[in-house]
């Protein structure tokens, strides 16, 4: 595999003068690198990586970027080796920050697409991610979202008989679960709060897309998973910006199926348990 510094200086035909260490997922490996013109960059490498793995991100970033919502960092090179990215200097997360994150990301889901899915496959973490595209989102979100990790994650063990039949049952009402029609939102598609890069500017971005066509409350269910900073500071704006459906809160578990069953076939069977749990709140309402 091609070292990371020599990917990065055949990407942008730029010496690399340093490079760190950063955190950056369980999945790739990240970089501070500091370029020969002073210039400071972000680089992300990862061993083996699928062809257009990188690309695929860069071209989600570039659409969540051309949304006009919440801004991520500049894209300034991919490749198969390697993702370059605009470095932004971390910072704490703050309520006007939080707040603006809100508005932002209302911004960004109210750039619609034109079907739910996306021109092309992806990722989810290490795992590839169908985005056929369809006309109705509880269909999308069945067939492409559920039921192949449903599958993956019953094959390998991860999710119980019982558990997934009532991911089952919550997909057999899930015209009726969803609540009223919404037309496709330009979403990050993997909003954890992790994927938050709370700058020490006072502003949020996001990074670590799987952008596509989607239903907007499936980010806000994501933030909330496995809980985000100043999400009620968060949320409160993106309302008073864009107003959810009534009943939104009850369909947060329905949203939070398919990264359960993602994180199931990944890390075990503590998450199919938790994607039972959640599809029978889901029914519930």
């Amino acid at each position: 595999m091609t070292s990371p510094a020599a990917a990065v200086e055949r990407l942008l035909g730029m010496a690399v003068e340093g490079l760190r260490p950063v955190p950056g997922g369980d999945v790739c490996r990240a970089y501070q690198v500091r370029l020969a013109d002073g210039r400071t960059v972000f680089g992300k490498t990862r061993p083996a990586a699928p062809a257009e793995f990188f690309a695929v991100e860069a071209a989600g970033l570039r659409r969540l970027a051309a949304a006009g919502g919440v801004p991520v960092p500049e894209v300034l090179g991919a490749d198969d080796d390697v993702l370059v990215l605009e470095w932004v200097e971390p910072g704490p997360p703050t309520a006007p920050a939080a707040e603006r994150l809100g508005r932002e990301l209302a911004a960004t889901h109210a750039a619609q697409a034109a079907s739910y899915g996306a021109d092309r496959d992806g990722w989810i973490g290490p795992l590839p991610l169908d985005n056929s595209p369809t006309v109705g989102w509880a269909e999308f979100y069945a067939a492409r979202r559920v039921e192949p990790f449903l599958r993956r994650a019953v094959q390998d063990g991860a999710v119980g008989a019982e558990d997934a039949r009532d991911v089952e049952r919550a997909l057999d009402r899930i015209a009726v679960l969803a609540g009223p029609p919404e037309p496709p939102a330009t979403v990050h598609g993997d909003l954890w709060s992790g994927n938050v890069l709370w700058g020490a500017d006072g502003r949020a971005r996001l990074v670590d897309p799987a952008a596509h066509g989607g239903h907007r409350e499936t980010d806000l269910a994501m933030l909330a998973l496995f809980g985000a900073p100043l999400l009620d500071r968060v949320l409160a704006a993106y309302a008073e910006a864009a107003p959810l459906a009534p009943g939104w809160r009850g369909r947060v578990p329905l949203h939070q199926l398919h990264p359960l069953l993602v994180h199931a076939v990944l890390f075990g069977p503590a998450y199919g348990a938790r994607a039972g749990a959640a599809a029978r709140a889901a029914l519930r309402g």
